[in-house]
């Protein structure tokens, strides 16, 4: 089996403290789940409902399970009973979803509001206007079943590593931005959840509080 444990290891020896890791999971079989599980890793992150389901019936209930791609609103009620966080929130339309779904569930949902910095027209996200203007306007604070507790970028899919720490850095003043003007009494919004694989070490350096890291620990995907 690939060295899951030790790749992990790799990668929480340089994480500072208070940087979580969200391991991510997806096409990677359950027995590199469990390896990571048994060395102390709890949250991992899924980008598909119905793998999802599957690895949550099946694997360890204290696992926290991040949604972590392009969510659709028709699948928040399969995974609202049970997900921790969903991590890509790019639409009014779908805070509202997951508000509803996790009020029949009798839970409140956390999650993150995904920022549209890159300048791939491929990434989904709110704009730096879009998000302020779905903040302005206030629905969210009548909902009573999310919890907005950050915000979350993927960076250029690039070599020119100053482009990517110019994207992380205005992730990061737009987060000290949205910090004061809408959540300074709230201390749930708190992180900053850009950094993969590829460019983590960048991320670190930006004030990242959460980094999705799947390839660097689980290796090239099995299925």
């Amino acid at each position: 089996m690939y060295d899951v444990k030790g790749h992990l290891h790799e990668v929480l020896d340089v994480l500072p403290e208070g940087v979580r890791l969200v391991a991510i999971s997806k096409y990677h079989p359950n027995e590199y789940i469990l390896a990571a599980y048994e060395e102390g890793q709890r949250i991992f992150g899924e980008s598909h409902e119905q793998e999802l389901r599957q690895k949550h019936e099946s694997l360890p209930k204290d696992i926290e399970w991040h949604f972590i791609g392009h969510l659709q609103t028709n699948k928040v009620k399969y995974i609202a009973p049970y997900v921790s966080m969903v991590e890509a929130v790019d639409s009014l339309k779908l805070l509202r979803e997951i508000n509803k779904q996790a009020e029949k569930c009798g839970r409140v949902i956390n999650v993150l509001l995904e920022l549209h910095i890159a300048e791939e027209s491929t990434k989904y996200g709110l704009t730096l206007e879009a998000c302020r203007q779905l903040l302005d306007e206030g629905e969210w604070r009548q909902m009573q079943n999310v919890r907005i507790c950050g915000l979350m970028m993927m960076a250029s899919f690039v070599d020119d590593q100053e482009q990517i720490r110019r994207e992380m850095l205005t992730a990061r003043d737009f987060f000290d931005e949205v910090k004061s003007r809408y959540f300074a009494d709230d201390p749930a919004f708190c992180e900053r959840s850009w950094g993969m694989s590829d460019d983590y070490p960048i991320a670190l350096e930006t004030g990242s509080t959460m980094v999705r890291i799947g390839t660097a620990i689980f290796g090239p995907r099995v299925y």
